[in-house]
């Protein structure tokens, strides 16, 4: 494919820029449907009249129609759109990044969506529906998922959809998480996922982070030692990777802590681990659920990050070599590409 797709930039290189032009209307429509014409041109700044001739074109094909509330695809529109994304993927280069951070990092996979969801709301639809993706070819039934909390994983819950071909997988909350915002919590997420998934779910209703004597308090409870066996037996774990000091911050860390972050120059965060450059663990915060010795136990561990502005911490994350998945965005994953030949 990448040899007739040169052989294409060469003889017909008008062709690509509308196949790829037509790719971004078609791939936004179906993210945002219904959306209309003025708000689609907005969001993927371009100019509304090159907008309304497209659409004219994607109606007359039978690919999109057109309500009074917005623009929706039609069926073959959306076929025409999976069609086309192995194509785009290979034009836009992004099979080269993937390959080329896979080898560097040693991981069993990585995918790059399109984006930077730094500043694009849509690119963490585009992970989170690129997770799922991955999901559904990797889980069979009767396994047990755990994802942790954030907002990339809360776009992950949004995206995702049954699990045709994994009857009665068992969702769990990677960690305690009550304190943060309710809609970016593990439970919230872990609940949103199995329902859309058509799967079943338990929770853990813990704080975060804890007191040692409150830690040792809790975990003693037979309803909590019951759960936690469920989350440390995990076959597949979703999490995201926070900046370090963003992550403290929002969980309101004590100036102490801060400062100790800043000292010791943590980079990263996950499941309450937080990481220098090198994937040292420079601080933990206590926390009832998945440690990180647990992951040598799981089958498949994904971590999903994007944006531009999380490409130290998604170095700093995986020198440590506990997650074998990566799924990221186009932004991140040039600056990846970037960092490692400095």
């Amino acid at each position: 494919m990448r040899a007739l797709i040169d052989l294409q930039k060469k003889l017909f290189p008008d062709l690509l820029d509308i196949m790829q032009r037509r790719y971004v209307i078609l791939h936004y429509i179906q993210l945002m449907e219904p959306i209309g014409r003025r708000s689609l041109a907005d969001h993927i700044g371009m100019a509304e009249r090159i907008v309304r001739s497209e659409i004219e074109f994607f109606n007359k094909h039978d690919l999109v129609y057109v309500t009074t509330k917005g623009m929706h695809l039609t069926l073959s529109g959306r076929e025409v759109l999976e069609q086309l994304a192995t194509f785009m993927k290979e034009v836009s280069g992004f099979s080269v990044l993937e390959s080329h951070i896979k080898e560097t990092l040693q991981l069993k996979q990585v995918i790059v969506v399109p984006g930077n969801s730094d500043e694009q709301d849509w690119v963490k639809q585009e992970l989170g529906k690129a997770c799922v993706h991955y999901l559904k070819s990797v889980v069979t039934s009767n396994q047990t998922i755990a994802v942790t909390g954030g907002t990339t994983m809360a776009a992950v819950a949004d995206m995702m959809t049954p699990l045709e071909k994994a009857k009665d997988c068992m969702f769990v909350p990677a960690r305690g998480g009550l304190g943060e915002r309710v809609e970016n919590q593990a439970n919230t997420i872990c609940a949103k996922m199995a329902n859309k998934a058509n799967g079943e779910y338990r929770l853990l209703h813990v704080p975060d982070p804890l007191s040692e004597e409150s830690y040792q308090s809790i975990i003693g409870e037979p309803s909590v030692k019951e759960i936690l066996n469920l989350i440390r037996e995990s076959n597949v774990v979703i999490h995201g990777i926070g900046n370090a000091l963003t992550m403290a911050k929002r969980r309101k860390a004590s100036e102490q802590v801060i400062d100790k972050l800043v000292s010791e120059q943590a980079v990263s965060e996950a499941f309450g681990y937080y990481f220098n450059d090198s994937g040292e663990v420079v601080h933990k915060v206590r926390t009832v659920g998945m440690q990180m010795e647990d992951l040598q136990f799981t089958n498949c561990v994904i971590a999903v990050a994007g944006g531009k502005s999380k490409t130290k911490a998604i170095t700093s994350y995986f020198n440590q070599g506990r997650s074998d998945i990566l799924i990221t965005d186009e932004a991140a994953a040039k600056e990846l590409i970037r960092e490692f030949s400095l």
